[in-house]
């Protein structure tokens, strides 16, 4: 990647996602709910919809968007569900499902999703077993949603077992990520999507990682660096689930971090008061470079770089950096366990051989992790 802004400031980008018969764009850009309402009713002429957000998103943008929508000739059901990871539960998806056949959501209608990670997470898993699948579209509001979450169709909700064990790949009919909207949120969500953002340099973009070294004040703080970060997250999310977009393949690879972060989530109770999931992904990508160290892949050099840019974000980057606690090593394997890329038993990572050289490695032993863990701990 060019280390220079390669998008005209204020213009508008658009990043497909081409899947054969379920491609779509993702359009990325400052200040475009009202394009967005436009380009809803350009795809879905006539159509019902409904809008699922979440209370904190409704109070900042909610009437905005709902004017965009009405200008268009679309008049929205709202549905409001309570902000949180807490939300990704049975009993919100039931009431979700109940509230879009009570507003007659019909399979040619649509669900728009107009919020972060939850909301998206939530709305597409009902929106793929409603009446055996209806369309949708993501308006993301956060930063982790407008570069992760929002695109490739994953959807689901988690159980007690686990983060994200029941779901389903459903792809939205479009992404609108309006980059104007995280000018509302705090800066621990800001921050915490940007572990999301510079994962992708350390999957396979080092030129990226040296990017957002140099950039991700300016990133934080708006403008075109921002549009850049979030267009070239998406690029690479698009190019990688074109490929593999059940996760067959190397798809995994964009979980890096993800073993260790949903290890962390599940044992804090995803209580977002004492970790949030981009933090988690953050301490998780720095235990996956030093793991990488500890087994002999990767340089203490790359490793500490790592650490040093999150550390300088204001990102944790270690187990004693939770609230309350990380819990022991055998308790942080034992929610291993339950990690998706699990295969009969036994733990699948994604390692690293350094800055952009990230792999999927199967069959790691679950005493060479819990013994790398131990140390953590007592460092």
């Amino acid at each position: 990647m060019n280390a220079t802004l390669t998008e005209k400031a204020g213009a508008r980008i658009v990043v497909p996602v081409a899947l054969e018969g379920r491609a779509y764009d993702i359009h990325i850009g400052r200040h475009q709910l009202c394009e967005a309402a436009a380009l809803i009713a350009a795809f879905a002429p006539g159509a019902k919809a409904a809008l699922v957000t979440d209370t904190s998103v409704a109070a900042l943008h909610g009437a905005a968007f709902e004017t965009c929508l009405h200008q268009e000739g679309i008049t929205a059901t709202r549905i409001t569900i309570p902000p949180g990871e807490g939300s990704k539960s049975y009993a919100q998806f039931i009431a979700l499902c109940d509230a879009l056949l009570a507003a007659k959501i019909e399979r040619n209608d649509l669900v728009i999703a107009f919020g972060g990670g939850v909301v998206g997470d939530l709305t597409g898993f009902a929106a793929a077993v409603l009446r055996r699948g209806v369309r949708f579209v993501q308006v993301p509001t956060t930063l982790l949603a407008q570069v992760d979450s929002s695109v490739g169709g994953k959807t689901g909700i988690n159980s007690p077992h686990g983060k994200n064990l029941i779901g389903a790949f459903h792809q939205p009919a479009l992404v609108i990520a309006d980059t104007a909207l995280l000018d509302t949120l705090s800066e621990r969500e800001f921050k915490a999507g940007y572990a999301e953002v510079v994962k992708y340099g350390l999957i396979d973009d080092p030129d990226f990682f040296d990017w957002c070294e140099a950039n991700w004040s300016r990133v934080i703080a708006g403008g075109p660096e921002r549009d850049h970060a979030v267009a070239v997250s998406c690029r690479a999310k698009a190019a990688i689930v074109a490929r593999d977009e059940r996760e067959e393949g190397d798809r995994a690879l964009l979980n890096l971090g993800h073993t260790f972060a949903h290890a962390l989530e599940r044992l804090t109770n995803y209580d977002s008061s004492r970790l949030v999931h981009g933090e988690a992904v953050a301490i998780g990508l720095a235990l996956a470079f030093r793991f990488s160290q500890r087994l002999g892949l990767c340089t203490g050099q790359d490793a500490g770089r790592v650490a040093r840019h999150l550390d300088h974000v204001g990102l944790p980057s270690r187990l004693q950096q939770v609230p309350g606690g990380a819990g022991t090593a055998d308790e942080i394997v034992s929610a291993m366990t339950q990690d998706k890329k699990v295969k009969r038993g036994v733990l699948t990572f994604i390692l690293t051989r350094g800055i952009g050289k990230s792999f999927i490695a199967p069959g790691v032993a679950a005493d060479e992790v819990r013994g790398f863990i131990e140390a953590e701990l007592a460092a």
